[in-house]
């Protein structure tokens, strides 16, 4: 059996690994347009103030690696333009030569994740200064930008933005924010957002809401960020915009997309040509919450989509179980974290519901060091079944994340979290958790 994976990182690798360990006889080639296989790309926000000291030490193997240990053919330099479902065939060409290549296939796997949105046209702004980051060149494009810079302005503010404000400023940078909307992290609900918002001003960043991207100053370089209101003198800018599906190449291949490009996908991983399969950013997400099919693109839903490709490509059939919803990220002193719907998608999706929004300490509060924490719980109105929670604080957001994020993919009510059976001791809990002193004032 030959397989050829389109994608070198989370998904493409471990859709390889379990194929590699499921099938002796496979021929496994991997093909990927950059040079930099399976690595962490949440980690490289972090190079930039040196907490990570270089972008290649997220590297988990190389394609050298992958080669040399297993006996996967992991090319670089090499991207895919085309496929053709029906002859069992991808084309492309190499990065450094341009020469064209055909690879033919017994299974497929198309796993060439995200790329960044860009906010404006390129080609209308062809100046130095502006970086995307999403790769370990992007980051060391940035890096190596840095001693000379004293001003960034970021546009956006998702989480990537709220990471690279926080990495700039203690690498020493001012750092402005430019968005077009009232908030920054638009997957929370405002009163929650303002907290970053005082987070931010409190430690020297400048966020102007509410104004549209226009242009860019500058002759060869950018010198400005000229918005509908204003023009905001600047060093460099990274736009972080959020990400896309890379998919384009797929177009006439008969592989259905949903509306923004994401390959659709069975439980199976399973696409609608025979023998094509996707996994991670660039496929669909069942969300087990909205009970439809989404798109969240994160590393963790990567990976698990990836290994189930890897094993259903192999013949031993498995599901993907769908997601939830769940993140979380660090924005200087704050954890931030979001599981299942959020108010407004609570509304879009019609269901009858009922909320509550709750203070407490991360633990027992005549323990030294405590710190607040405010969560907030939907829920349906009738049966009580949980339906998303968001959290903030300085301490103690992720284990409280993590288990309404169980308690959603069991489809758990807020009954049920008081029998939980938590861990309580003073320095990390309230014999009570916040989850559920916040079920327990219900009943």
């Amino acid at each position: 059996m030959k397989y050829v994976i389109v994608g070198g990182d989370a998904a493409g690798m471990s859709a390889a690994m379990e194929i590699y360990r499921h099938d002796k006889e496979a021929k496994i080639t991997t093909l990927d347009k950059g040079q930099h296989y399976s690595y962490g790309q949440c980690g490289l926000p972090y190079v930039l103030d040196g907490r990570v000291p270089n972008a290649e030490d997220v590297v988990h193997k190389t394609a050298a690696q992958f080669n040399e240990k297993y006996g996967i053919d992991a090319r670089t330099g090499h991207c895919v333009t085309k496929v053709d479902c029906i002859e069992r065939v991808v084309y492309g060409y190499k990065t450094d030569t341009n020469e064209p290549f055909e690879e033919s296939y017994d299974r497929l796997l198309i796993a060439t994740g995200a790329e960044p949105r860009k906010a404006l046209d390129d080609a209308d702004y062809p100046l130095e200064g502006i970086y995307y980051f999403k790769t370990i060149p992007h980051t060391n494009d940035v890096k190596a930008k840095m001693a000379d810079v004293e001003h960034v302005t970021i546009i956006g503010g998702g989480y990537i933005a709220l990471e690279l404000a926080e990495t700039f400023t203690n690498a020493g940078k001012k750092v402005r924010m430019i968005l077009r909307g009232k908030q920054v992290a638009s997957f929370l609900e405002y009163s929650f957002a303002e907290k970053i918002h005082t987070e931010l001003k409190e430690k020297g960043v400048e966020v102007i809401f509410n104004e549209k991207l226009l242009g860019y100053e500058g002759e060869d370089h950018v010198t400005a960020v000229r918005t509908e209101h204003a023009s905001y003198p600047t060093d460099i800018v990274v736009e972080a915009v959020g990400v896309e599906p890379n998919t384009a190449f797929l177009e006439d291949s008969g592989i259905y997309t949903l509306k923004n490009g994401a390959v659709l996908v069975n439980p199976h991983l399973e696409t609608s040509m025979q023998y094509v399969y996707a996994a991670g950013d660039c496929a669909s997400h069942y969300h087990n919450v909205k009970s439809k099919n989404d798109y969240i693109p994160l590393g963790t839903t990567a990976n698990k989509q990836g290994r189930l490709a890897g094993l259903n490509m192999a013949d031993i059939p498995d599901e993907f179980r769908g997601i939830v919803g769940t993140s979380i990220l660090k924005c200087f002193d704050l954890q931030i974290g979001k599981t299942g719907l959020n108010e407004l998608e609570v509304q879009k999706a019609g269901y009858q519901y009922e909320t509550y929004t709750h203070e407490a300490g991360n633990h027992a509060d005549y323990y030294p060091g405590v710190e607040a924490l405010t969560l907030k719980i939907i829920w349906r109105k009738r049966t009580q079944e949980l339906l998303g929670m968001q959290i903030i604080g300085k301490e103690g957001v992720d284990k409280r994340l993590d288990v309404f994020a169980t308690a959603l993919q069991q489809r758990m009510t807020l009954r049920d979290l008081l029998d939980l059976d938590l861990s309580y001791a003073p320095p990390f809990n309230s014999v009570w958790d916040p989850i559920q002193q916040l079920a327990k004032r219900q009943f």
